[in-house]
């Protein structure tokens, strides 16, 4: 049996769908009910209650561990959940990293990650991790603004970064899990081109077949907007990368396809896949 951790989001979604398709039994865990697969196990659980994972992992032989917005702030303790694991015998487990922790390894947020990417090498037999960089599906951030004005309203609109589609780290992720080759591999998952916000909201006008203008923001205003919804510290992370990516942040991983055997999807797909959100 596997569990999937956040599985009911953009990327958990894929994957309980993949893993079930391949014939696995699945345990798929959110915060909140939720239909999932036919044949997958749904279970309520949140993650950072103590011992919340550990009735879940009964007879797992394998964990995807995706952390929510609360369990990456500093002070959280999320290794507790790979000790859960290692105690409830799970042999292999893939965590959902950051390519943040090579980029910007003194980050606050980022030395967490680190940590615990540190705490899964030591405690189960079998891991991989997983460090992607910015995600297409961060553009639903727009949704609302595109449905209701035809406007784009970001920061630092002609800085672009190679954003990866969640389907691919979906794909990468059951891969790790199924396939005994990736035990102990670290991937850096990107997309196949760096594109900008005004790249992308063209690429969203060309879906929806209408114009789609572009607003900037300034990085406090769309702070603001993000510390909505993230801790703050990784509101400021992510800007900081967003507004000055490093050569290493622009750089195209070979990494999908040298797990898939074809190339990354790019933003294009991502928005044909998901336009009616934006209509």
């Amino acid at each position: 049996m596997i569990v999937v951790t956040g599985a009911t989001g953009n990327i958990g979604r894929p994957l309980t769908r993949a893993l079930a398709e391949a014939g696995e039994q699945v345990t798929a865990v959110s915060r909140h009910s939720a239909e999932v697969p036919e044949g997958v196990r749904h279970v309520v659980a949140d993650l950072a209650a103590p011992g919340g994972l550990g009735p879940v992992l009964e007879g797992a032989k394998a964990l995807f561990l995706l952390l929510s917005g609360d369990l990456h702030a500093p002070g959280s303790g999320p290794e507790a959940l790979i000790r859960e694991a290692a105690a409830a015998g799970v042999r292999r487990v893939v965590l959902l990293s950051t390519q943040g922790v090579v980029t910007r390894p003194y980050g606050p947020t980022r030395v967490a990650m680190r940590a615990l990417e540190d705490a899964l090498q030591e405690s189960v037999p079998e891991w991989a991790v997983l460090r992607p960089g910015g995600f297409a599906s961060n553009a639903l951030w727009w949704a609302e603004s595109v449905r209701t004005d035809r406007v784009v309203a970001a920061p630092f609109g002609d800085v672009g970064v190679p954003i990866v589609d969640p389907a691919d780290i979906a794909e990468v992720a059951a891969a790790c899990l199924l396939e005994d080759r990736h035990v102990g591999g670290v991937y850096e998952l990107t997309g196949p081109e760096v594109i900008t916000p005004r790249g992308q909201t063209a690429a969203l006008a060309a879906a929806l077949g209408t114009p789609v203008g572009f607003h900037e923001l300034t990085r406090e205003e769309a702070r603001a907007a993000m510390a909505r919804t993230l801790p703050v510290e990784l509101a400021d992370d992510t800007l900081d990368i967003l507004g000055s990516p490093s050569p290493a942040e622009l750089r195209v991983s070979p990494d999908v396809e040298r797990v898939l055997g074809r190339a990354p999807r790019p933003f294009a797909d991502w928005v044909a896949r998901n336009v009616a959100a934006f209509r």
